[in-house]
Formats: structure tokens, C-alpha cells, sequence
């Protein structure tokens, strides 16, 4: 499979229902966000509220083109949540936060248009 941020490009191979549903998409609340001016590339600190069943999360997003510090918190975001953690620099990002590549390749945050609780799974 080929990861790109054309929107022109075909799908990707397809792959069969018990494989989407190991992909765990959760929704969550921003409660803080932090600058991170160790990242490579402009990027955020976060710590995310996914509810009881998941907790709060911290993650790492490159969102900076389009959101300040000052609008996060309190803004909700999709995020992967059972992917292995990863360290970035000084930071063990928990989960993905989801998004898209606007023309410019900058990331807009993926979030529902209606009220959920903190913790509701895509399905």
C-alpha cells in the first residue's frame, strides 16, 4: 500500500471489513495544547481526552499552519488510538491524530460535525 496526500491518486488496495475494525478511531477533546520547539518539522504538543474507557492521550501533530495554541483546547479531534506509541524527540506520542493535506500539504484536524461523548468509536 502507497501513502500519499494527492487527491487524485486511486484507492488504496482494498482490504476487508475485520481489517478496518482493528483500527481503533476514537473521538476527543483537546484539553491542552503546548508549543514543541524540539519537533523537525512545526508541530504541537497535545493532550487529548478520549473519556473513561481511554483516558487522556498525548500526541504529537503537525497542525500549526491552520490552528493556534490559544484554539485548541476544547476542540474535537479523530484519532487512531491503538497504534504503538512513538517517541518523537522528547515526546511518547499515544495516538494519531487524524487529518487531511490541503492544497498547500498543511493539515486540517478530522472531527465530527455533531455532538459525541469523548471516547465514541468510528464505525
Amino acid at each position: 500500500m502507497h501513502y500519499t496526500q494527492d487527491p487524485a491518486s486511486p484507492p488504496a488496495d482494498a482490504i476487508g471489513f475485520d481489517d478496518f475494525m482493528k483500527v481503533d478511531i476514537r473521538v476527543g477533546t483537546i484539553q491542552t495544547a503546548e508549543a514543541f520547539p524540539e519537533a523537525r518539522k512545526p508541530a504541537y504538543k497535545l493532550a487529548i481526552d478520549f473519556g473513561p474507557g481511554v483516558g487522556v492521550k498525548k500526541s504529537s501533530a503537525q497542525i500549526t499552519a491552520h490552528y493556534t495554541l490559544e484554539e485548541l483546547p476544547g476542540r474535537r479531534v479523530m484519532a487512531v488510538v491503538n497504534f504503538p506509541p512513538r517517541q518523537i524527540g522528547p515526546v511518547r506520542s499515544e495516538v494519531l491524530v487524524l487529518g487531511f493535506a490541503d492544497a498547500a500539504g498543511d493539515i486540517v484536524l478530522a472531527a465530527p460535525d455533531a455532538d459525541v461523548p469523548n471516547g465514541a468509536r468510528l464505525t
